[in-house]
């Protein structure tokens, strides 16, 4: 995905989890514009948490009617314990595929796998 495809997305407020790799570093944000957000992730014009701790794929979004609710669902999963985190998304994407691919992203390489 370019950038000037991300400007011609429809806004609507998202809560997103992005991950550095299955189980790993996890990122909760909320935006207006999934698109826009991941190819600013993935270009790395964010700095800050996720840039620091690649946490560039989605594994998780949930779409809102309105961003208040959408502000409302981020901070409380911001608060929640890890493993309630990690079994919302195992629930619903138990292989930790990079779902930004069905919202027209290029695939990232595969995940590094870690020595034993």
């Amino acid at each position: 995905m370019n950038a000037a495809n991300t400007n011609i997305m429809t806004k609507q407020p998202c809560v997103y989890v992005l991950t550095s790799q299955p189980r790993g570093t996890l990122y909760i944000g909320v935006t207006s514009n999934i698109e826009r957000r991941i190819f600013q992730h993935r270009a790395k014009t964010i700095k800050g948490f996720s840039a620091r701790y690649a946490t560039y794929r989605l594994v998780r979004y949930e779409m809102f009617e309105d961003m208040t609710n959408a502000i409302k669902r981020e901070k409380q999963l911001k608060n929640w314990h890890r493993d309630w985190k990690l079994n919302l998304i195992e629930t619903q994407n138990p292989h930790w595929d990079d779902l930004a691919i069905g919202l027209g992203f290029d695939p990232l390489p595969p995940y590094k796998k870690s020595s034993p």
